[in-house]
């Protein structure tokens, strides 16, 4: 059972972001960047206040760079289309379990990125938890 509503067009665009933002991560990255996806729709917090569908979490200005490529609009994969099921059913991995936050540094985690503790690294990727002060919905999402 999904825990976002979420149509084929949806799983789509969620199967082509993962893709775009983690492809070089292996399957288990590309799903962490669903987990923190879906954690943007749930959580309804912080810069993330009122997204409530897939495709305003996707295409939220400045939220993921991946939208502003052409990898980005390439025709969604099916592996990548389990992977986002996987993500809208609500399947979730640490460190992005519950992260709103990644990006890839060029060398080591920062301690904290807007203002939220780094919670750890997947390969490349650091992951950013929000604390209970910024964002309790999160930790009560599932």
């Amino acid at each position: 059972m999904a825990v976002v509503a979420a149509s084929n067009t949806d799983i789509d665009l969620m199967a082509r972001l993962l893709r775009a933002e983690a492809e070089g991560e292996g399957l288990e990255g590309m799903l962490m960047v669903g987990n923190v996806g879906i954690n943007r729709i749930r959580g309804n917090c912080s810069d993330f206040k009122g997204l409530r569908t897939i495709p305003q979490m996707v295409y939220q200005p400045h939220a993921f760079e991946a939208t502003q490529k052409g990898y980005f609009y390439q025709p969604a994969r099916e592996v990548d289309r389990k992977l986002a099921r996987r993500a809208v059913g609500g399947e979730r991995l640490w460190p992005a379990k519950f992260s709103l936050w990644y990006f890839r540094p060029t060398g080591d985690c920062p301690a904290q990125w807007y203002n939220q503790p780094l919670v750890g690294r997947f390969k490349q990727h650091c992951f950013y938890e929000p604390t209970a002060e910024t964002c309790e919905n999160i930790y009560s999402t599932f």
